[in-house]
């Protein structure tokens, strides 16, 4: 009976040593937005959205310790359209015809990733963000969500793996390099390889190397996405530095479609006020090489996020943006629409937001 009584003691002890050195975590972020577009010569619109500050999303994470510094763990997080109760879409093989788009069921679109991690680093394999798309994200006052969102983020130019890209596999620097960091990812299009000009559309790879010591941050990504149409190049240069009082960040990007080129940037700071934060931005994205015209926009946005604890916010957000040099315009803000045949035109966009972590 003693001897029963010490086997399960033991098994108890070993079972709680293995959970202990394992873990997995439900998280999300739950974003309601009123927001108001107006454009000129056009229509107006009124409606209620989401991930007006941070991106709406559910999701589930894991790490298991595999002893000598070694770690394995997982990463599905899934977009949300709380606004309505639908999920976000993804896309199978980085290229259009792949997008699943508009509102679907439950995916995990936004990572669903496996990765192996010790003192060499990180590898990671699965759906996840492009390092070409950090720079846009970080070094932008807006996080690149909501009616504030860079230009310079021209989905136009940039194509299908300018945020995300499927079938990746990436390497992370180890976080101990005093003070440098950085990544490297390739993916694959998936396509059959029989000889034919779109073999290797959706396929390619991005670079991402940092230096951040202090206050101050600073950035550089390189990526190429072939297709048959033209190979997609999106480039960027990004800093911040945090002066305590206020943070300063700016970035650059150049970029390449085919035989269409694009150049953008963005000028910008946050200014912590009490429980809250002033945000603002100035960015402007051109498109070069359009038949009769160079068109560019540009646009200005102002806001303010007050804390009402660490995980519940409540924000808004007002931009404009202006058009010029003629060409298509940019998409009005928040959903409004230009007049017929408007040269030029601006929109005003106001969102209007409470946003709960979990």
């Amino acid at each position: 009976m003693k001897k029963s009584l010490i086997a399960l003691a033991v098994l108890a002890s070993a079972a709680g040593a293995a959970s202990a050195q394992s873990s997995v975590t439900l998280f999300g972020i739950v974003d309601a937005t009123v927001a108001y577009g107006r454009a000129s010569g056009g229509a107006n619109k009124y409606q209620l959205t989401n991930s007006g500050y941070n991106s709406s999303r559910l999701g589930f994470r894991g790490v298991e310790d595999l002893g000598g510094g070694m770690s394995a763990s997982f990463w599905l997080e899934a977009g949300l359209s709380n606004d309505n109760g639908t999920g976000v879409g993804t896309n199978l093989n980085n290229q259009a015809a792949g997008a699943s788009g508009g509102a679907t069921g439950l995916v995990f679109n936004r990572r669903s990733t496996v990765s192996l991690a010790g003192g060499w680093g990180e590898l990671r394999l699965g759906r996840d963000y492009t390092p070409q798309f950090w720079n846009l994200t970080v070094f932008d006052p807006f996080g690149t969500n909501g009616v504030g969102t860079t230009q310079t983020l021209n989905s136009i130019v940039t194509g299908v793996t300018a945020v995300r890209a499927s079938n990746t596999v990436g390497y992370f620097l180890p976080g101990n390099l005093g003070g440098f960091y950085g990544q490297a990812q390739y993916y694959f299009g998936e396509n059959v390889r029989n000889g034919a000009a779109t073999e290797k559309d959706g396929t390619g790879a991005g670079v991402r190397v940092g230096f951040a010591n202090g206050p101050f941050n600073v950035a550089v990504a390189l990526s190429e996405t072939k297709y048959a149409a033209g190979k997609v190049k999106q480039n960027n240069l990004g800093g911040q530095w945090d002066f305590g009082i206020a943070k300063a960040m700016a970035h650059y990007s150049w970029d390449e479609n085919g035989a269409v080129e694009g150049k953008g940037w963005l000028v910008g700071g946050l200014f912590p006020v009490g429980a809250g934060e002033i945000r603002a931005a100035v960015s402007r994205y051109k498109i070069d090489n359009v038949a009769g015209a160079d068109p560019r926009a540009t646009k200005v946005a102002l806001g303010y996020v007050h804390n009402l604890s660490k995980r519940t916010a409540v924000y808004t957000t007002w931009a404009r943006l202006k058009n010029a040099n003629g060409g298509a315009p940019a998409a009005a803000l928040n959903g409004a629409t230009y007049g017929a045949g408007a040269v030029n035109p601006t929109s005003t966009g106001l969102d209007l937001g409470i946003r709960h972590s979990f």
